[in-house]
């Protein structure tokens, strides 16, 4: 079922040029979906566009934009339209982070944080979920992450970030539920992209998932009607540490987990 589940729909990926959304955009082509790639680079995303149109023989739109700007998501929309296309489903999968003290970034790093993880994820949200409630199908996958589940030390502002993105993904899914739009908060961990480089992230001794076992894990659930998904799982019994300890004890875990991987401030 979950093979046939996207064939001959057309699905938007953000931050479709490398990582967990282009192994999204390479399940779904083998999936038999259409696709509409957006991300920055726009040469990244001709070349992986020109070998799956060539490899799977589907419709393959490029879109090159910068969601940090806060125009992008409604030009995104407006371009999209003005192709003739229309959005069965999106991936809401552009996003970055830091590991770091909180003071050792700028307050413009988390500026375009929040402006890319929060921002232009509601507004895709908002744009695009009308067409798929008028046609009573499709939905959307939003790219949080195992951060989302209790407060981070050392990535503070990404991880809240992302427990929003969940919060956020999680009461849309009870929502619209029965009005058979669907909606899933993927929640990823350690995974082997360049996210880690550009996070700073200290990996040693990190055991890294795949971006195609997590794009593949995502869609699966997407299928099966889920809300969210934790990819892993070891991830998923850590998600579950703040059932079960004080915020205070799993906070002081967290930070001591955390506290290794950053460079020791002040630098």
């Amino acid at each position: 079922m979950s093979k046939k589940f996207f064939a001959g729909s057309t699905v938007l990926v953000t931050g479709a040029s490398s990582g967990i959304g282009e192994a999204f955009a390479r399940n779904l082509a083998n999936r038999g979906a259409n696709l509409i790639l957006s991300a920055r680079s726009e040469d990244k995303l001709a070349r992986l566009a020109d070998e799956l149109r060539e490899e799977y023989r589907i419709s393959v739109h490029v879109f090159p934009v910068d969601l940090i700007l806060p125009e992008a998501p409604q030009q995104l929309l407006v371009n999209i339209k003005a192709s003739g296309l229309s959005v069965d489903v999106l991936v809401n999968n552009a996003g970055f982070g830091k590991w770091a003290h909180f003071l050792g970034e700028s307050l413009d790093t988390y500026d375009q944080m929040l402006s890319l993880n929060i921002d232009a994820l509601v507004k895709l949200t908002y744009l695009f979920l009308p067409d798929m409630l008028a046609r009573g199908k499709g939905g959307v996958i939003n790219v949080a992450s195992t951060a989302a589940f209790q407060p981070a030390p050392y990535i503070a502002v990404y991880s809240a970030s992302k427990a929003f993105v969940l919060s956020f993904t999680e009461a849309l899914a009870g929502e619209y539920r029965e009005r058979g739009v669907r909606i899933l908060a993927l929640c990823p961990g350690y995974t082997d992209t360049n996210f880690n480089s550009i996070a700073n992230v200290n990996a040693e001794g990190v055991r890294f998932a795949s971006p195609e076992a997590v794009a593949e894990a995502g869609l699966n659930a997407f299928v099966q009607g889920k809300s969210y998904l934790v990819h892993g799982g070891q991830n998923y019994l850590t998600s579950l540490l703040p059932r079960i300890l004080s915020r205070a004890r799993v906070i002081k875990i967290v930070a001591n987990m955390f506290k290794s991987k950053v460079t020791p401030w002040p630098a």
